[in-house]
């Protein structure tokens, strides 16, 4: 099971409860293409091919353009992507737990790298508040969907 970098300088855990259906949910978050639709951080996505482990997706938010790598998909359960941009290696981790007609969605993260290092804090910020951006924009349009 791919996991966070647990010796990471910089690591994120945030968890949110939404009132929708699990499948509603899952299907938002794995839309790749339809991200720039509903979460106002991500400018610009580009699919290769359908997602699966091994297969990469570009994203561009916050200025930076990124690659990710699929490392885990376990349908409606749990997806594990990473990669590196401008020096910073990130994993993330992604699981969505159904409770009656709510569905728990957990995410953390972890960044190491070089540029880690020289701004711990700073970053820190930055990815914890762009995780809780995601997940109050995913909360946002699912809730509207359901």
């Amino acid at each position: 099971m791919a996991t966070i970098d647990e010796s990471a300088p910089v690591i994120v855990r945030l968890d949110t409860v939404i009132d929708a259906p699990l499948t509603t949910v899952w299907e938002l978050h794995t839309d790749i293409a339809a991200w720039p639709s509903w979460n106002a951080d991500i400018d610009r996505t580009e699919c290769n091919g359908p997602l699966l482990p091994g297969a990469s997706f570009s994203w561009l938010t916050h200025g930076l353009n990124i690659t990710s790598t699929v490392y885990e998909l376990v349908p409606g359960e749990r997806i594990v992507w990473g990669g590196d941009v401008a020096g910073i290696t990130g994993v993330h981790v992604w699981t969505f737990e159904q409770n009656g007609g709510q569905v728990t969605v957990r995410t953390e993260e972890s960044w190491s790298g070089a540029p880690v290092e020289a701004e711990i804090d700073e970053l820190a910020k930055g990815l914890h508040d762009s995780l809780e951006s995601w997940l109050v924009h995913l909360k946002a349009r699912a809730e509207q969907s359901s």
